[in-house]
């Protein structure tokens, strides 16, 4: 553990622990405790979780990548305000006891109700009750915490990983500062809405004194699906999203597309791990609900009820982009399916997560809704920014589109009990 800093007063000062409560009371302490948080209280904070809800924390690569994709996410990108390189690292280990805790269905430390009664429990509770939900969260590095206006503040910058970029400005761009960028990323997905939202909030609690947060996004309804057993979904045009998305059964693609190998020297410590391209992604709703069906289907490259290429065939079937019609190529050489087909990006893909957000209106009666883009890939210079840089100027869909926000996050690999999550970075 590091030295103990200024910044770790908060957390350091939240009460003496259930167990410093027992001691305190004697042998008449559980029954004191028992009466004072009601039956029903306790019986909730120890009801048993359903395996069959919970994602294993533990593995070679972090969860919620390569995992079946979920229902709902909350995502928050934090700035760094700890002092010390020590004090970093023990919100990354304070996380990650965190994090285990919550993915399995636990209460983090004495929970919502236990501890000391004059003291902020060390859960917020609004999990209390339900199921693990298929909880996963996922953390990652963002450049600005390697070097930050060129100062190196916690002696990372050795270590910066050269596919750690600046994304460059893509045509189009309408990018917010206060939507952008970070030094860390917190992704939470789950069934349960309320499961994602309860794991943000008490990351964030803890992170109190150490970091703040940015940006955040609460997603619903995926747009990609990340495994054959489930059906491709729909995004807010009404068109099936990521037909072609990579898939957890697909172990040699996301190898080759997804997972950071071979690494070495100050890169050493990716090796397992992968790159989150972040990126919010404004419709223009009432513009696109005013358009044709011809329109709609000629611009995505599909059919809007099966998905089907226009070129004929079922929603797996390969589009074929030399099939003529009466007035050219049945798939538009500039249509979303053309523009964004591996054949026309030197063969890359990428490990798309994203989902569909709404966040009211702008007050000019527009909604303030659209895509929050997720992509998981071995290197956003050769699987992202070639093919954005190309869409942004040529695909169709391009002009019903605004990017709004904007992130490229270093993803370390997952861990295994009694280490912390981006350790290797640490020991490097």
């Amino acid at each position: 553990m590091g030295r103990t800093t200024a910044d770790d007063t908060a957390r350091q000062s939240t009460g003496i622990s259930r167990r410093g409560l027992f001691t305190a009371a004697g042998a008449g302490g559980i029954g004191l405790a028992v009466g004072a948080l009601g039956t029903s209280a306790v019986n909730a904070a120890v009801a048993p979780k359903s395996p069959d809800t919970v994602v294993p924390f533990y593995g070679e690569h972090q969860a919620g990548i390569a995992t079946e994709a979920q229902d709902r996410m909350h995502i928050a990108a934090f700035d760094v305000t700890a002092s010390t390189r020590e004090s970093l690292i023990s919100l990354l280990k304070d996380w990650t006891e965190a994090i285990e805790s919550l993915t399995r269905g636990a209460e983090i430390g004495d929970g919502a109700t236990g501890g000391n009664y004059d003291s902020p429990p060390d859960d917020t509770g609004e999990a209390l009750g339900l199921e693990a939900s298929h909880l996963t969260v996922t953390i990652g590095f963002g450049r600005t915490l390697f070097t930050l206006d060129g100062v190196d503040r916690y002696n990372l910058s050795k270590h910066l990983p050269e596919a750690l970029i600046e994304l460059p400005h893509f045509s189009a761009d309408a990018l917010e500062d206060a939507r952008s960028g970070g030094d860390l990323i917190v992704q939470a997905c789950a069934d349960d809405p309320q499961v994602a939202v309860h794991a943000v909030r008490n990351l964030a609690r803890i992170a109190f004194g150490r970091a703040r947060v940015r940006w955040s996004q609460i997603g619903f309804g995926r747009t990609s699906s990340t495994s054959t057993t489930q059906a491709t979904p729909r995004n807010l045009f009404g068109f099936k999203d990521g037909t072609a998305n990579l898939k957890l059964e697909d172990n040699d693609l996301l190898n080759e597309h997804v997972w950071v190998r071979g690494g070495t020297g100050v890169e050493t410590w990716m090796n397992g791990g992968t790159y989150m391209v972040a990126r919010r992604i404004r419709m223009h709703i009432e513009t696109w609900d005013r358009s044709t069906m011809r329109d709609q289907e000629n611009i995505i490259g599909r059919t809007k009820k099966e998905g089907a290429p226009l070129s004929g065939g079922e929603e797996f079937t390969e589009p074929d982009f030399n099939l003529q019609g009466r007035e050219g190529p049945l798939v538009a050489v500039d249509s979303h399916v053309a523009m964004a087909h591996p054949t026309k990006n030197n063969g890359v893909q990428m490990l798309r997560r994203g989902f569909n957000y709404t966040d009211g209106s702008d007050g000019l009666g527009r909604l303030d809704a659209g895509l929050f883009f997720i992509a998981f890939v071995v290197d956003a210079r050769t699987h992202y920014v070639p093919m954005q840089s190309a869409m942004a100027k040529n695909d169709l869909l391009a002009e019903y589109l605004r990017h709004t926000g904007s992130g490229l996050f270093a993803i370390p690999a997952g861990v295994q009990p009694g280490q912390y999550l981006g350790q290797a970075l640490f020991d490097a």
